[in-house]
């Protein structure tokens, strides 16, 4: 049945939120349910959850939610909270890694004024070369030398393959419609895209405030996964379409990823990367010792103080 993806509710649209407790939580088809026991009758009791009309789940005491279940919240755009009894605590939600602005409010700066913005550029490109670069070389001459490093590494691994390369080209609308090389890359780079993202939140960056993309949620998680494409994912894809396997190639690719970002101790390549990219912190993020800690007002005054008329 064709689905018309303009008829799922907005966020500005949806019901403001739901709160559970005592349940389990499953994914239904394309949505959830919770599985709960009728506190009079004592029987077991399943509630379907139109899960794109919500727009915050509020998990209580006592529930259980799935993988899949987070799987479809998550698609839906639905943000999930870990709150106490009846709400009146609030624990987590799912999203972030610290409780300190500090880097955001740093990368913020970057990105808003030219010549910073500029300079992590180049950072940005200077990373994907051995060769120092030249500072006269302007953005344009460090674009057309990416592109020509990015040819040459699709070339090399199609001759050492045996690949008949033809180019980067992928049908979103059809995923099984291009070359098995193709999708393979496109499997890898959305492996790579999901840790790259996953690294941004945990350290309080934002994967929306891009230097080189720009205008997309995942502008800075497309910076990054940059720096990586060439060394991980052409690699492991080319392979994979080399390969004679009765595996679907996507998880073969997924496989032998998660392999090398293992054996690679990926995660920890990307954290020092960004911090590189950023600078170190200026001070400790105290902010994270104590989440409930209000955090200082413009000006660098202490917040949580009740201040008098003459602003003491």
């Amino acid at each position: 049945m064709p689905q018309d993806l303009t008829l799922i509710p907005k966020f500005r649209d949806r019901l403001s939120y739901l709160y559970v407790e005592h349940a389990a939580i499953e994914r239904e088809q394309n949505s959830i349910a919770l599985h709960a026991v009728d506190p009079q009758s004592e029987e077991l009791i399943e509630t379907h959850v139109p899960v794109c009309d919500i727009a915050l789940l509020m998990l209580g005491p006592g529930t259980k939610l799935s993988h899949r279940a987070m799987d479809i919240l998550a698609r839906n755009n639905c943000l999930v909270a870990w709150v106490g009894e009846e709400g009146v605590r609030m624990y987590a939600f799912a999203t972030g890694g610290t409780h300190s602005s500090a880097r955001l409010l740093r990368q913020a700066a970057l990105v808003s004024n030219p010549q910073s913005r500029l300079d992590v550029v180049r950072k940005l490109y200077a990373k994907r070369f051995p060769e120092a670069l030249d500072l006269q070389v302007s953005i344009e001459q460090l674009r057309g030398k990416e592109g020509h490093r990015v040819r040459q590494a699709y070339a090399a691994q199609a001759e050492r393959y045996g690949i008949e390369w033809q180019g980067r080209s992928y049908d979103r609308n059809k995923w099984q419609g291009g070359d098995p090389v193709n999708t393979a890359l496109s499997a890898a780079n959305a492996c790579l895209y999901g840790v790259c993202h996953a690294a941004c939140l945990s350290m309080g960056f934002s994967p929306a405030l891009g230097f080189i993309h720009t205008g997309k949620q995942l502008s800075f998680v497309y910076d990054l996964a940059d720096l990586y494409k060439l060394e991980f994912s052409l690699p492991i894809s080319f392979a994979a379409a080399a390969e004679v396997s009765d595996v679907p190639i996507e998880r073969r690719v997924r496989l032998g990823l998660r392999d090398r970002f293992r054996e690679t101790r990926f995660l920890e390549r990307v954290s020092a990367d960004l911090m590189e990219l950023f600078g170190p912190d200026e001070e400790e993020d105290r902010f994270d010792d104590d989440p409930a800690r209000p955090g200082e007002l413009v000006g660098g005054v202490e917040g949580g103080v009740a201040y008098d008329e003459e602003g003491n």
